[in-house]
């Protein structure tokens, strides 16, 4: 039922409504309060001057407004609480005047001065009954709320609930009923039937979640697949190939692949590599396997950065096998563009490596074998299912570098296999990281100049493209000056961001690939995939201002040669929790601390709606939940009692857009 049907919404409250997505009287209902209030009543002949009280008391006039300037007003009014007058003062609240009614009973909250008599509150609350547990909402400007608690009084008075829980678990551990859950967590008595309520919400909403994730892993596992047949003398050709030894975790991760694309299943895997681990070889392995059996494969991006660097290195990689690699990007011309998707649908293409451009009309394959995503993440599940649709049956290979703790990954992505590569590739030094305060810059400084000396490249990484005074920020442009300085203008700075246009941000990259540009300063738009191997310090401005998780991605970018190289982040705040860079380098442990500090949020790197679609459950706070959540929906999959439940019947026929 819509929002705009529910009494006292009108036009303008429903956009406000909207703006917390709450189109719904069902929506509203499932706004769940983040925390509850106390309301804890004195007696106003016990509280001392100046102490800040709850009271109840009783209007004695109705009062009288005194507009002192625009935008400011003054509400005073007389009460009487245990016997003591009170004269009442609120700012601002000149709208409550027609709710003073003599005689009426209320709540005040605010400052008392004991010698004058008199109460400056902070709030007023009228209709409390003799609830003194207040649930407390998420709002949006322009909405109050006291508001959001009256429109759901007014929804609770529709039946709208349903049980989805199966009614064997919900014996099992004793839930109360879905109607009581949504009574008890809206307006309860005690903060025991809250908890009630809470757990058996947060206890739906997981199981909900891990028996889509755990269907969907079950009917990826039954898929048919393309059946290959490669010979163990060609497998290990390619390795034998490589200038280098694939590390365990490779080695590994090449085996789960190869397993996967000769069983006749269909491989649905994520491979989960810290930066620099080395996942794009691994990927590279997989292709050469599609190859061998006569099949195209598409490798896609998020960046056409990231997509050249891609093409660069694979089809060198690749050409000694004779393997046709092309390249399609947003911005290729026409010419160009047209003759890579007449050889890409013709066959005379092996592998094609691009961005999203790849999913749009009128790109055909042959005959479309394998779909290789990198940094799967950044793509929504629409771009990723379009690409695989070009296939018939392709098999499908997701790469991420953003590593998170193995347990977490189990059942965030339960729905694929998953193979995980920790170890770095040989010869590799672990990055010296340092935390500094803005104090010690010139050591940084010195630093940098030492590494310039050596022929070496720098990134500086900014959180702003413009200075933000209210904020005190250093932007990319207020760095550039002050290098420029420090530097006496005689090194070559560029400076990169996400405002310029795509054949600038190339042509900047281009030139600090290719050693004219010795210090790059940009944004976190170099947080992804950014290949320079001569790039040996990394220096990041208020760093503070990044997850763990991201700065952990930011460093990556050096590090990935033979040549000891270097992290400074500069800030002023937080050095406690920076310091967790300076202890290790491994992504997975990071990542873990940065899940504890920060929660679920920064885990990917972005937000991502639908990924975590949690209204009141939480994967940091509510992992033991999930654990069982998981256990027993795999039980429930496993016995088939789904198939006596209507709710679960329906529910996988649309089950297929998690993947």
């Amino acid at each position: 039922m819509e929002i705009k049907n529910l009494k006292g919404v009108g036009v303008t409250l429903e956009k406000k409504l909207n703006n917390l997505n709450i189109y719904t009287i069902e929506d509203l209902i499932e706004n769940y309060p983040y925390r509850y209030n106390f309301i804890n009543i004195v007696n106003i002949n016990n509280v001392l001057d100046n102490e800040n009280c709850m009271i109840r008391a009783t209007i004695v006039d109705s009062g009288r407004v005194q507009y002192i300037k625009k935008n400011f007003n003054r509400l005073a009014f007389r009460v009487v609480s245990e016997n003591v007058i009170l004269n009442v003062t609120i700012f601002n609240r000149a709208f409550l005047k027609q709710n003073l009614t003599i005689g009426r009973e209320i709540i005040l909250i605010g400052k008392y001065n004991k010698m004058k008599s008199s109460f400056v509150a902070s709030d007023i609350k009228f209709n409390l009954e003799n609830n003194t547990i207040e649930p407390v909402y998420h709002l949006v400007e322009g909405i109050k709320n006291n508001q959001i608690i009256k429109l759901m009084d007014e929804a609770l008075k529709y039946d709208l609930t349903y049980d989805i829980i199966p009614d064997e678990l919900a014996s099992k551990y004793n839930f109360i009923s879905k109607k009581d859950a949504i009574k008890y967590i809206h307006k309860p008595e005690s903060m025991e039937e809250a908890k009630k309520a809470i757990v058996r919400l947060k206890y739906e909403e997981l199981f909900n979640f891990m028996f889509k994730i755990n269907y969907l892993k079950k009917m990826n596992n039954k898929a048919a697949g393309i059946k290959r047949s490669v010979s163990e003398e060609s497998k290990d050709t390619f390795l034998k190939e490589l200038p280098f030894t694939l590390t365990k975790d490779q080695l590994t991760a090449v085996n789960d692949i190869y397993k996967d694309l000769t069983d006749g299943y269909r491989m649905n895997r994520l491979v989960l590599g810290d930066v620099g681990s080395g996942k794009t070889i691994v990927a590279t392995y997989a292709i050469y396997l599609n190859y061998l059996s006569g099949y195209q494969s598409a490798l896609m991006a998020p960046t056409e950065i990231l997509a050249e660097q891609h093409y660069k290195s694979i089809s060198k990689t690749l050409e000694k096998f004779n393997i046709k690699t092309g390249l399609l990007t947003g911005s290729m011309k026409k010419r160009e563009k047209d003759k890579v998707l007449e050889e890409l649908k013709n066959g005379d293409i092996n592998l094609i490596i691009g961005t999203h451009a790849l999913i749009s009309d009128g790109v055909d394959f042959k005959n479309l074998g394998l779909v290789v995503t990198d940094e799967q993440h950044r793509f929504g599940v629409g771009q990723r299912n379009t690409l695989r649709d070009k296939g018939i049956t392709p098999d499908v290979l997701y790469l991420s570098a953003t590593p998170i703790p193995r347990t977490y990954a189990l059942t965030i992505y339960g729905d694929l296999d998953i193979s995980i590569i920790k170890t770095k590739p040989n010869g590799r030094k672990e990055i010296i990281t340092k935390v500094e305060t803005e104090s010690n810059i010139k050591d940084v400084l010195y630093k940098m100049l030492e590494e310039l000396k050596n022929n070496h490249q720098i990134y500086v990484v900014s959180p702003l493209i413009e200075n933000n005074e209210e904020l005190d920020l250093k932007s990319v442009f207020d760095l550039k000056e002050k290098l420029d300085m420090a530097f006496q203008n005689k090194v070559s700075i560029g400076v990169l961001h996400g405002k310029l246009k795509q054949n600038e941000k190339d042509e900047i990259m281009e030139n600090f690939k290719n050693g004219n540009i010795k210090i790059l300063i940009s944004t976190t738009v170099i947080e992804v995939g950014i290949d320079v191997p001569n790039s040996t310090m990394m220096v990041i401005y208020n760093a503070e201002r990044f997850g763990l998780a991201t700065l952990h991605q930011l460093r990556g970018r050096v590090g990935r040669n033979d040549l000891q190289s270097y992290c400074y982040l500069i800030s002023n705040k937080e050095i406690d929790r920076l310091k967790v860079l300076e202890e290790s380098n491994d992504g997975f442990y990071i990542s873990e601390k940065d899940f504890q500090m920060r929660g679920s949020g920064d885990l990917f790197g972005v937000k991502q709606s639908g990924d975590i679609p949690f209204k009141i459950a939480s994967l940091k706070d509510d992992y033991q939940i999930l654990l069982q959540a998981k256990l027993d929906s795999l039980e429930y999959i496993e016995k088939e009692l789904y198939l006596n439940n209507s709710y679960y019947k329906d529910l996988i026929e649309g089950i297929s857009f998690i993947n």
